[in-house]
């Protein structure tokens, strides 16, 4: 069987290819009787179906389908490409096209008895057959008109009739069934199975590995954090490992494990060992049990706890996903190419416990636009109407040019056409692509009047195919690599904050772009360590009249409706190099195998070399643009593109710059369009964008990974840390005085909590345009390359040493 549905009172509706031999005598009787009259082979004989049915099946642009209905032949299906036939003459053909013909078999001519709803249940599996090939776009019919029975069946599945055409003597219906169309179903007509194959992956088995993982995770996060505090039930061994035990709010209720605290006062759970008592009995693993348990002790806002738990379930909802899926193992990851790694990643943000909560999305939506589930996807394309959006982007880059870059000729003459069609003039409205949930669930309910009054007008899809990245409004042209990357606003909430686009705050983000650009191109240092950023070069904001006079611009219903476009990679990437994002580096696979040891081992280096060059690569730019620029970023594992050679990194491109970077100096050297990036930060908490964003944020796991595959010691890692910072002080002597003013060698520094930050407010964690007001600390940490501050005598040595190094060379 190729395709197989179940239908409740139905039965099991199944296609397998037609065979002629033993197929034609049943499709004879069937095409032959008055009831088939619009099938057009009413007056055939035997040899003349045969005949056609053999042609089709040596042909490469139509096949043939019987239809089964519980084993036994009821339906028949023809399958086309439009290019190839007739009806192509009649409309311009787009790439993912299909066309189809069914017949169901009259009751006389099988063994079924009447049943309601039959038909439907007919129409709507080959639909769902056709479009589970992930080539098919759009399905077109073109039933007859006379054909009255047929018509309210295609339109409950999904087909859209758009006019009448004349195809020899019949005069049809011409109609189209999306993919977008098809999938924004109603999910009470999908069958049971596919409503079942939605949730296979929450299994018992898997749900309590979900459940077991990220409460090891949460424990450790919540006692780094200083807002749980485990006790150690036995003395350390040598290794540091010891056993713990974690009171809640109750006496009753304890959680066993071992543990191993490493530097930055990490906690290393052996997740294995995690147990829960009540009591004295042993209980399930439940993580969101455990809050509860624990609510007093984490101090959850009343207001905020439900939706803490719901993003919660949808977490752990995901890590069982990520638990059942089909990727490369991770040491099959250490040499696959970007987008593969890009959706094989299992974690998400390493400190934050609910970091895939993605409130907005059902079971489908998860299914289709998810980036581990690596779909093939398509934007929603609209017109919006000039007056009302705005168009910002880099100097020289009109939206013409912009467009002629990312669709194809054909594609804009099919949106040309549909504005046309409707007695619109194409020069009034920006071509604009929006996220297919958000159409769905916000502009085509709450723009309604917007598109009620032309101002937005649906388009359709264009014929390239996308995969949503880590950062889930974020897609990548799969199609054409070298075309941009499309971020969209997205109304669904997820890991502190409303995933929307604000218009007013995007206008000025190819500004900032630009000039984060150009002051990176002519660094120097920057570009000795193949340091480069992926410009946001273009922008659409549409501003809603209604929301705007009702709303401040920082509210989440001035942020429904815009866009960017960002460089894509591949422009940045020469012949002998390849990219992995940079969460790679703490990816494990299902296994609990980890990818860092994988590439390593892959570069033949050795691990000491390896991670020189990599911090070379990563964190020797940042702080040049810290202490040289008073520039800081925001430099987590996805918003980092590693550049690898032989294995090795080589090069580090940042993205996501117009929302993710700052500068210190109050913006007086900074355009005026781009001042918006200008922060003003505390003093004391400046350095925390190397302490906290580096250190704490992502080595601390780095480390972990590096201990446990017995790649490094962890004072190693943490002496390389500081040879890297050593380095490239004594290279810079000119910026002496704010080493000093901003020691890296301090003995210690503020905990900056991201947990705290979401227990108190899931919904907004921080005010973009005052990030340090809304910080949450919780003491100081030891640093962790504190104790090898290099003396006067060790620096002048160095310095010795890289004077004869250069005399020589």
């Amino acid at each position: 069987m190729r395709f197989r549905r179940e239908w409740p009172a139905i039965g099991t509706l199944a296609i397998r290819p037609f065979d002629l031999d033993r197929d034609i005598d049943t499709v004879f009787d069937w095409v032959s009787r008055d009831s088939a009259r619009f099938w057009g082979m009413s007056n055939d004989t035997c040899d003349q179906v045969t005949a056609f049915y053999r042609d089709m099946a040596q042909s490469d642009s139509a096949q043939a389908f019987l239809g089964l209905h519980d084993g036994q032949p009821a339906f028949l299906v023809e399958c086309y490409d439009p290019r190839h036939d007739p009806v192509g003459e009649q409309y311009p053909v787009q790439s993912g096209d299909r066309g189809m013909h069914f017949l169901v078999a009259p009751l006389d001519g099988t063994s079924r008895s009447p049943i309601h709803g039959f038909s439907q249940a007919v129409i709507d599996t080959i639909v769902a057959f056709l479009f589970s090939d992930p080539a098919t776009r759009r399905i077109v019919v073109e039933p007859d008109v006379n054909n009255e029975k047929i018509h309210p069946l295609n339109r409950r599945a999904g087909f859209a009739y758009q006019g009448q055409i004349q195809l020899g003597e019949k005069t049809a219906h011409l109609a189209f069934c999306t993919r977008e169309r098809f999938e924004a179903l109603d999910t009470s007509r999908r069958p049971v199975t596919a409503l079942r194959e939605a949730v296979a992956h929450l299994r018992p088995d898997r749900w309590r590995r979900a459940n077991r993982d990220l409460l090891g995770k949460a424990i450790s996060e919540f006692a780094h954090e200083r807002l749980l505090n485990p006790l150690a039930s036995s003395a350390p061994e040598s290794d540091g490992w010891a056993d713990y035990r974690l009171t809640t709010d109750s006496d009753s209720i304890v959680y066993h494990f071992r543990a191993r605290r490493m530097a930055l006062d990490h906690w290393w759970i052996d997740k294995d060992t995690l147990a829960k008592t009540r009591d004295g009995d042993p209980q399930a693993l439940d993580v969101a049990r455990f809050l509860l348990e624990c609510r007093a002790r984490l101090n959850i806002d009343p207001d905020n706890l439900p939706t803490y738990l719901e993003e919660i379930a949808s977490t752990l909802a995901g890590v069982a996903y990520k638990l059942g899926r089909d990727v490369p193992a991770a040491g099959a990851l250490a040499t696959a190419d970007f987008q593969t790694v890009e959706t094989a990643m299992s974690e998400g943000h390493p400190c934050f416990v609910a970091n895939s909560g993605r409130i907005g999305f059902d079971v489908e939506d998860y299914h289709r636009y998810a980036p581990e589930a690596g779909a093939a996807i398509r934007p929603v394309w609209l017109a919006a109407a000039r007056h009302c959006t705005a168009y910002s982007a880099i100097d020289g880059l009109d939206f013409e040019s912009l467009i002629e870059d990312e669709l194809d000729a054909s594609v804009r003459e099919r949106f040309m056409a549909r504005l046309h069609q409707l007695g619109l003039d194409p020069d009034d409205y920006f071509l604009m692509p929006v996220h297919p949930w958000q159409w769905r669930h916000k502009l085509a309910i709450t723009f309604a009047g917007e598109v009620a009054e032309n101002r937005l007008v649906l388009l359709g899809e264009a014929d390239d195919d996308y995969r949503a990245q880590q950062s889930i409004r974020t897609w990548f042209n799969v199609s054409q690599p070298r075309r941009r990357y499309v971020k969209f606003a997205l109304s669904i909430l997820n890991m502190g904050f409303m995933r929307g686009l604000s218009p007013h705050y995007m206008k000025g983000t190819p500004a900032i772009n630009a000039w984060v650009e150009d002051l990176v191109a002519s660094d120097a240092e920057l570009q000795a360590q193949g340091f480069s950023v992926l410009r946001e070069v273009a922008t659409l904001g549409y501003h809603h009249a209604g929301f705007e006079a009702a709303t401040d611009k920082q509210h989440p219903y001035q942020k429904m409706l815009a866009c960017l476009w960002r460089e894509s990679p591949y422009t940045r990437i020469g012949p002998n190099r390849r990219l992995m994002t940079m969460a790679a580096l703490l990816h494990r696979d299902a296994n609990g195998d980890a990818l860092l040891p994988a590439l390593i081992d892959a570069s033949g280096i050795g691990a000491r070399a390896w991670i020189a060059r990599y911090l070379a690569a990563y964190m020797t730019p940042l702080l040049h643009c810290f202490f040289a620029h008073d520039l800081v970023f925001m430099p987590h594992g996805e918003n980092l593109i590693l550049q690898f050679e032989n294995h090795v990194p080589a090069g580090a491109i940042l993205k996501d710059i117009g929302e993710e970077t700052g500068i210190f100096d109050n913006g007086q050297s900074l355009p005026e369009a781009a001042r918006r990036i200008a922060v003003e930060v505390p003093e004391h908490l400046k350095v925390l964008s190397i302490f906290t964003d580096l250190f704490d944020c992502f080595f601390r796991f780095l480390a972990e990974i590096l201990v446990a595959s017995n790649q490094l010691d962890e004072n190693d890692f943490w002496q390389l840390v500081a040879t890297c910072v050593i380095d490239y002080q004594q290279r810079h002597p000119e910026f002496n005085d704010r080493f000093e003013r901003f020691d890296l060698f301090a003995p210690e520094f503020t905990l900056s909590c991201l947990n705290r930050l979401q227990l108190r407010d899931n919904r907004q964690m921080i005010d973009l345009a005052d990030p340090s007001k809304n910080l949450q600390f919780a003491g100081t940490l030891v640093n962790p390359i504190a104790a090898y501050r290099p003396t006067s005598e060790r620096r002048h040595a160095a310095e010795e040493k890289r004077h004869a190094s250069t005399v020589s060379t």
